[in-house]
């Protein structure tokens, strides 16, 4: 008669595999402090105590029908404690004797195999696994649950949602508060070929505008170039196409930033595009800008 495993394991291992379930579908840990998912381990607790009660009545029973030899042996195992007798069933080797009795009758090169009991916990493990493939493979077909699209857009518009938020609680962007940075470049070039292309043409080489990549600049209010576009941008030129695309509230103080950190970029950082390239001649007056 084999020796059973003791409640408290048992309700431990229910307990464990309550919150990896739980976890699955939840997807964090609040569920911890939640009455429902204790309330669950609760009932469980129950009921494995039940089950326990029901196979001490069937131990109890079988026991009495064992002769006094089996009876001895049986309370002689129940003596040694769980965990070594789980650490046996799985490591121990056994005695010539036992591998007798469990040796199948054919071999192959001279290697005997043994009618072993896989471990216990290399059982558990395998119904495990099982039970989890078959709620993971129907919680993905049937449910948003590990589907990549869906996690992709929640979280999408989790971070859409905190740009958001970032942005209203942040101070607006002015000319005092703005400063270049590499960074926006790549945002002020998409507010450059929406708002901006159809003057100065692609990549800022003019056309109805000015040439941004060169050196020559009619409008010069500030000292140093990025302030400059800044101001231009925000408050734009009287007599000219050139509106106030900041005072019209087209653009906001961080679009302002990133359109005036590309043209900074393109006039600074890259080769000017001359008339003999396809670039707009010189228009202004020669500027001479302080550092940033």
């Amino acid at each position: 008669m084999k020796q059973r495993t003791p409640v408290v394991v048992n309700i431990l291992i229910i307990t464990g595999l309550l919150i990896v379930f739980y976890y699955l579908f939840v997807q964090s840990y609040s569920f911890l402090t939640s009455p429902y998912f204790w309330g669950t381990v609760v009932i469980s607790a129950i009921l494995a105590y039940i089950h326990s009660a029901i196979g001490d009545l069937i131990e109890n029973n079988k026991f009495k029908k064992l002769s006094p030899e089996e009876k001895a042996a049986y309370l002689a195992e129940k003596k040694i404690p769980f965990l070594k007798r789980m650490y046996d069933a799985a490591f121990k080797k056994q005695s010539e004797t036992e591998e007798k009795d469990i040796l199948i009758d054919h071999g192959f090169d001279g290697i005997m195999e043994l009618d072993n009991q896989l471990p216990k916990w290399w059982v558990g493990l395998f119904y495990f696994g099982t039970a989890f493939c078959i709620v993971y493979i129907a919680a993905y077909s049937f449910t948003d649950f590990a589907h990549p699209l869906s996690e992709y857009e929640k979280e999408y518009k989790e971070q859409m949602a905190a740009i958001d938020k970032y942005m209203k609680e942040q101070p607006p962007v002015t000319i005092e508060s703005a400063k270049y940075s590499a960074d926006n470049i790549a945002a002020g070039e998409e507010v450059f070929k929406t708002n901006c292309v159809s003057c100065h043409s692609d990549g800022g080489r003019g056309g109805i505008g000015p040439n941004l990549t060169d050196n020559y600049w009619h409008n010069q209010p500030e000292k140093t170039l990025f302030k400059n576009v800044f101001h231009v941008v925000e408050n734009g030129v009287t007599g000219t196409a050139m509106q106030a695309w900041g005072k019209n509230g087209v653009l906001t103080g961080t679009d302002i930033q990133n359109v005036a950190a590309y043209v900074y970029h393109i006039n600074q950082e890259q080769q000017p595009i001359t008339p003999a390239q396809g670039g707009a001649p010189p228009y202004g007056d020669e500027a001479h800008w302080e550092k940033e």
